[in-house]
């Protein structure tokens, strides 16, 4: 499986239930990364979707212990060990933090945009890849910007 995540310089994801912060490119990246792939997220994540809605042109495979939560367009599942028989090797991980962290060991590659701020007021964290030894940069773009806001994408394998 793969993941996809955007971090601070402190590895942090996110406040209040959302992103830290929504950057045009790598939105763009993200739907050129993911579009015609099986994406897990959980039911919060799926919470900051425009329209709360499954995205499109994906199997959206939810994670989620909420009796009663369907979404339209959207697979529902309330443990992880039914979630992983029906998800294929490709599939992109997209968060939250608890999913990210149920999951990671079972990623072979970090697709990971670092933006090159901390946010203070982040209440959620990804595990940095870069403090653990089976985990190495395989690629990274050159810096970028957008409206004041600097970031690189960095590509990594688990060893």
């Amino acid at each position: 499986m793969n993941l996809i995540v955007a971090v601070d310089k402190n590895w942090a994801i996110g406040r209040d239930g959302d992103q830290l912060v929504y950057i045009s490119a790598d939105l763009k990246r993200f739907k050129a990364l993911t579009t015609g792939h099986t994406v897990i997220l959980g039911r919060k994540t799926l919470a900051t979707f425009p329209g709360r809605r499954p995205l499109k042109g994906r199997r959206n495979l939810i994670l989620s212990r909420t009796p009663g939560f369907v979404p339209q367009g959207a697979e529902v599942f309330s443990d992880l060990d039914s979630l992983l028989a029906a998800a294929p090797e490709d599939a992109f991980v997209l968060g939250g933090a608890s999913v990210y962290h149920a999951l990671l060991d079972r990623c072979g590659t970090a697709y990971v945009t670092k933006i090159g701020r901390a946010f203070p007021e982040a209440d959620c964290w990804f595990p940095d890849l870069d403090a653990r030894p089976q985990w190495r940069v395989e690629e990274e773009s050159e810096p970028q910007e957008e409206n004041g806001l600097h970031f690189r994408y960095v590509t990594y394998r688990r060893q």
